[in-house]
């Protein structure tokens, strides 16, 4: 199982992506024909369940984006259900500490590296590729842990020096959210803590990344150094046409 997205982003290629909100296999079956690196599935903040999830995943049918999950927390139960059934790597929101990112890397490795039982399913094509996953999947999963809270700010440098952890992912409204700054994503703060993620991510060997809400956000992120970049998510395309569409009531 070889992960593409991992080689990309470790032979340092910027990867664009977005998130998938809306559990239609028609939205990814759309998006997976465009140019983007990697879709990843908000199991946090979205509604959809696992079986939904595995059918978007059977809707990106052999196309080279890479699949991702964003977990609701580290749970056990919620990181196999999300390997088990195909994704290649995972996010995980709210990592404050080391303690934690080990915790994540336990639950998605392989014994003797981790806990996770040996039941992969559609992952390792519900059998039929189940030696060659089993003897590569350790090597060859993608983890992000978001750092979005002033405590894993200041402890960013013990969650990414974790072994197996790839992606410190910010996550851009919360982080603001934690210093204080409610919704003033564009605030030299909020630009600081990134800039300190990625000099930590640069520092380690590891990948800085982030969401961006807009163009021209998405332009000032790979700027500063992000390599791991969500450009907004399948709704934001989705209400961003529509108004662009009814903007023409404004130019009669």
């Amino acid at each position: 199982m070889k992960n593409l997205l991992r080689s990309k982003l470790y032979s340092g290629e910027t990867c664009l992506g977005t998130f998938i909100t809306i559990g239609s296999p028609d939205t990814v079956d759309i998006l997976k024909n465009l140019d983007f690196d990697w879709l990843l599935f908000d199991t946090e903040h979205s509604y959809f369940s696992t079986s939904e999830v595995k059918n978007m995943l059977h809707a990106m049918g052999d196309s080279k984006v890479s699949s991702l999950v964003r977990i609701g927390q580290i749970d056990q139960y919620l990181v196999k259900r999300a390997l088990d059934i195909g994704s290649e790597g995972l996010l995980a929101p709210l990592v404050n500490s080391p303690e934690e990112a080990e915790k994540l890397v336990r639950f998605a490795m392989y014994p003797p590296d981790g806990v996770r039982g040996a039941g992969p399913g559609r992952a390792a094509k519900y059998g039929l590729n189940m030696a060659d996953y089993l003897a590569t999947a350790n090597q060859e999963l993608l983890l992000a842990v978001q750092i979005e809270t002033k405590e894993a700010l200041a402890n960013v440098k013990e969650i990414l020096q974790t072994k197996r952890i790839d992606i410190g992912f910010v996550g851009p409204n919360d982080l603001t959210i934690s210093l204080g700054l409610g919704t003033d994503r564009s605030n030299p703060k909020v630009i600081e803590a990134m800039e300190k993620v990625i000099k930590t991510c640069n520092d380690l060997g590891k990948i800085p990344g982030t969401l961006a809400v807009s163009p021209e956000e998405a332009k000032k992120f790979m700027k500063l150094g992000f390599k791991f970049l969500s450009l907004a998510s399948d709704s934001r395309f989705l209400t961003a046409g529509a108004r662009s569409f009814l903007a023409v009531k404004d130019e009669k």
